[in-house]
């Protein structure tokens, strides 16, 4: 388990790194959510695919925390969201089957044992207008989910599946601690799921 606090007025993202070997001298030491081969990451983005928790801290006690879980880079591994004192409106929930054992090959990342460790967006994958909700494709009205998002989404409900997901699904609940479980132990309800 890991603890940190953070300034009240934080923004960030907050991911998990598998398969790690950080004896690689400065070569990818992370099979998925690497920092260039780095222990600590200090301020550098895991590279993607990697399931991510973003967090905007307002400021003001008094206000609302926002936070999402987001597969619009990919998924690497499941996880829930909630607060202390727990609040079921305060939660996102975790997956309800793994989208690693559902990834069509064309967006799996696979280990050097062949396994899927993660499982790529369709941006991420394919670098597509359409996919990645940019340019003429920038607006809600314009970009629609995938067949690749649609995936996620059904595994995942409670997470941000592509760019523009609709309802957003982003939480906001005036907190002072929050709790980030990756591998949530009571996830998974078909055989699908790990």
């Amino acid at each position: 388990m890991q603890r940190f606090e953070a300034p009240w007025t934080w923004n960030g993202r907050i991911w998990a790194r598998t398969g790690c070997n950080f004896n690689s001298n400065w070569q990818p030491a992370c099979e998925t959510g690497d920092c260039d081969g780095r222990l600590q990451c200090n301020g550098l983005i895991g590279i993607p695919p990697a399931t991510l928790v973003q967090v905007a801290l307002q400021g003001d006690k008094g206000k609302p925390n926002f936070y999402d879980v987001s597969l619009v880079d990919g998924y690497n591994l499941p996880v829930s969201v909630t607060t202390r004192p727990f609040s079921p409106k305060c939660t996102i929930g975790s997956c309800s089957k793994n989208p690693n054992n559902l990834c069509p090959q064309e967006v799996q990342v696979v280990n050097k044992n062949g396994e899927v460790v993660a499982c790529k967006s369709a941006c991420l994958a394919f670098d597509i207008d359409s996919f990645c909700c940019r340019n003429e494709f920038g607006t809600p009205e314009k970009c629609k989910p995938s067949v690749y998002s649609k995936m996620f989404k059904d595994a995942c409900p409670s997470y941000y599946s592509y760019a523009f997901n609709m309802p957003p699904p982003l939480v906001n609940c005036a907190s002072k601690d929050y709790v980030i479980i990756f591998c949530p132990s009571a996830w998974g309800t078909d055989q699908d799921s790990i």
